[in-house]
């Protein structure tokens, strides 16, 4: 079984060797989709009885371990200097620094990495996550999906 929660998040970012508007300083509305895969409790008495998992455990884990720290941050790139340098000077500003390019293909990658090591296998039921989906825009999405084993 597959169950997905969709969560958004808005944050800026530059693509600094981009030949177009993205080279620029520029915010998104990011929609995040964590996709996960298990079999579908059946215990008597357990909180998630009939689920894979709580949606709102779901969405607790995601907000705590990716969106929360992501959430109206600047995503910059730890060899873009200049704008690291510049957000520097900013009292108290919310920065994250990643060691690739925040492409949506880059963070979603990322956010798969951070979140595999965040959903664990409580009930037994083979929990485990499958993809993450980032759209950067309702039109543009990048999925990082777990390699075949």
């Amino acid at each position: 079984m597959l169950v997905t929660r969709r969560l958004e998040f808005d944050a800026g970012h530059r693509i600094p060797d981009h030949q177009s508007q993205c080279r620029h300083l520029h915010g998104h509305r990011y929609a995040l989709e964590v996709t996960l895969s298990g079999e579908t409790i059946q215990k008597t008495g357990a909180p998630a009885n009939g689920m894979v998992m709580d949606f709102s455990e779901v969405k607790a884990l995601a907000k705590r371990h990716l969106v929360d720290l992501w959430d109206h941050a600047f995503l910059v790139y730890a060899g873009d200097a200049p704008v690291v340098e510049f957000l520097a000077t900013l009292p108290g500003h919310k920065t994250v620094i990643l060691d690739c390019v925040p492409t949506v293909e880059n963070m979603a990658e990322k956010a798969f990495l951070i979140l595999d090591a965040t959903y664990r296998d409580v009930y037994e039921n083979h929990l485990r996550l499958e993809r993450v989906r980032l759209y950067e825009t309702p039109n543009c999405w990048a999925d990082a999906v777990r390699a075949e084993d």
